[in-house]
């Protein structure tokens, strides 16, 4: 279960709606293919062990499908999505992991039932040559999927701003809303929506550079992040660096009529962000 947020004074409470630039918005459609399968990996075997240990993982085929592109435009905002193929099936959690990166546990998520069937997009820093694999909690086991990824440099790849710059707007938050979902029974009682929500958060990975003194830039990334319509948890996730800077979470959701969605987050200094994203106008 997610941890809950105490009652307590936040250090930043942000209005909702602040415009992000139309660059760091995840496309309206997948403009990749599918990409390649999973690729055998040495490293995989070693790293299992720390993060399924033994149990039994089954192939997501007829379950999820894993889109990534073959070869990233940009390593450092590498699009993952994640597709539910059988609408009977149930999707709890999700680990995803690169296998390359210095940090290969990119997150965790965990999914409440209004996101069934799961239709899932973020965006990935890739550090080398590498699977990306998806590995589902279902009430039947572990299932797996991925792509075969080539990008490089993107855990090292320059932030778009440094020093003050990047933590200026950090924590200010965005919700589009794109109606209700394509393939929403029309019958359907309660309105299938797309959604995508972004944060302003310079998401420092460690292993990058100041442009100016040379020296690197300490990690700083969101660690935890909740989405809610009302009393409902849609997902939560636990971060690391392998999340991009400007994290942008596109998804599907049985909208349940309250009149915002409230996004909750910390990151690893301590600080914590609530926004309340009103559903009108998006």
């Amino acid at each position: 279960m997610p941890r809950q947020f105490p009652r307590r004074p936040l250090t930043a409470l942000l209005a909702a709606a602040l415009a992000l630039p139309a660059h760091l918005a995840l496309p309206v459609q997948a403009a990749d293919t599918a990409g390649t399968p999973l690729q055998e990996s040495p490293t995989w075997q070693a790293l299992r062990p720390d993060i399924t240990g033994d149990a039994a993982i089954a192939p997501a085929e007829g379950l999820f499908t894993v889109e990534a592109p073959y070869r990233a435009e940009d390593a450092a905002t590498v699009p993952l999505h994640i597709v539910q193929t059988d609408p009977a099936g149930t999707i709890e959690t999700a680990t995803v992991v690169i296998d390359e990166n210095p940090s290969p546990v990119a997150g965790s998520f965990t999914f409440g039932p209004a996101m069934a069937p799961l239709d899932f997009e973020l965006r990935l820093r890739v550090n080398a040559y590498s699977n990306v694999r998806v590995i589902a909690g279902t009430p039947q086991g572990l299932r797996m999927d991925g792509r075969f990824v080539k990008a490089s440099g993107g855990c090292s790849a320059p932030a778009s701003k440094a020093g003050d710059a990047a933590l200026a707007d950090m924590g200010r938050m965005k919700l589009r809303l794109f109606g209700p979902a394509e393939d929403s029974p029309p019958q359907q009682s309660t309105a299938r929506r797309e959604a995508q929500i972004q944060i302003r958060h310079p998401n420092f990975s460690g292993l990058q550079r100041d442009q100016i003194t040379q020296l690197f830039i300490p990690a700083h990334f969101i660690d935890h992040l909740e989405v809610w319509q009302g009393q409902e948890l849609l997902f939560a996730m636990d971060g690391g660096i392998s999340i991009s800077e400007n994290p942008a979470f596109r998804f599907t959701y049985a909208d349940n009529g309250t009149p915002a969605l409230t996004v909750k987050a910390t990151d690893t200094e301590g600080n914590r962000f609530e926004t309340e994203l009103p559903k009108a106008g998006g």
